[in-house]
């Protein structure tokens, strides 16, 4: 894989999978410009990666709001020339049946996780279709089968990954690279801050992290599979066993997601 001096643009990138890919990035040469809301942590990210020799900037980016967006992608271009690789990774996650969940929670998945990538790919594709670069929307399997306890996880990746396939189907002779990437369940903060029925953050998780994969192979693989051009990436066997079973036994997939939902400590489901 080479990145060196690729221009790429990271949101959520101050912890979890986002921090684990502005090092990946760094590493191989790349100038990573890093979005997230906690100014201090991404400033302490960006000096330590200078410290290291790599080029780095930062701007403070909630990516619910359309000029933050705006403003981080300008912020690369100010200091890097352009844009190169865009990876929308800033997500939010929740745990709650629709029956119970107030609808504001909804409403924060979308904007976070669907306008979130909106909004960053909307004022960074003028300059990847001029270097034929690559957007990516890091999903979930939740975007490609409906995972109970998360209708609105489930709704916000669907739609995200709705938007991507459009995009990359309209940009086919601009030579435009758009990948669907889609971890499993990953030893990263998006768990911690998953939004119950109230809306308040889940806290302790229910899942146990030693046999997750970690931050740091998902980022490695994130890194691969943008150097293949790869359209889908589904990084773990039940990723791939979902759209396998999908196309030819749906009913039977609804039944093995309830059954392995319901597994977990402290499920909604009965």
């Amino acid at each position: 894989m080479d990145f060196k001096h690729k221009v790429v643009v990271i949101t959520g990138a101050s912890s979890g999978i986002g921090y684990a890919l502005a090092y990946e990035f760094a590493a191989q040469g790349a100038r990573v410009a890093l979005g997230a809301r906690t100014t201090e942590k991404l400033s302490e990210i960006v000096a330590d990666l200078q410290a290291q020799g790599h080029e780095a900037c930062y701007a403070a980016t909630d990516v619910t709001k359309e000029e933050d967006c705006r403003n981080l992608i300008q912020t690369a271009v100010e200091a890097f020339g352009g844009v190169d690789i865009l990876i929308c990774n800033a997500g939010i996650s929740m745990r709650a049946l629709f029956d119970e969940v107030d609808l504001s929670v909804l409403h924060r998945l979308m904007e976070v996780n669907f306008w979130g990538t909106v909004y960053c790919a909307k004022y960074a594709l003028p300059y990847i279709q001029k270097s034929r670069g690559s957007i990516v929307g890091v999903s979930s399997v939740a975007g490609f089968h409906g995972l109970p306890g998360r209708t609105g996880y489930s709704a916000s990746k669907y739609a995200m990954v709705g938007f991507l396939e459009t995009l990359r189907i309209e940009n086919l002779k601009k030579g435009v690279h758009v990948m669907v990437a889609a971890p499993g369940f990953t030893a990263s903060n998006v768990r911690f801050s998953a939004l119950t029925a109230d809306g308040s953050a889940q806290g302790a998780t229910p899942r146990k992290e030693d046999k997750m994969m970690s931050a740091q192979e998902v980022a490695h693989r994130i890194a691969k599979g943008i150097c293949q051009r790869k359209r889908t990436l589904l990084m773990e066997f039940d990723g791939r066993a979902t759209v396998w079973i999908k196309k030819f036994a749906p009913a039977l997939l609804d039944r093995l997601f309830y059954n392995h939902m319901a597994k977990e400590p402290n499920s909604p489901l009965k």
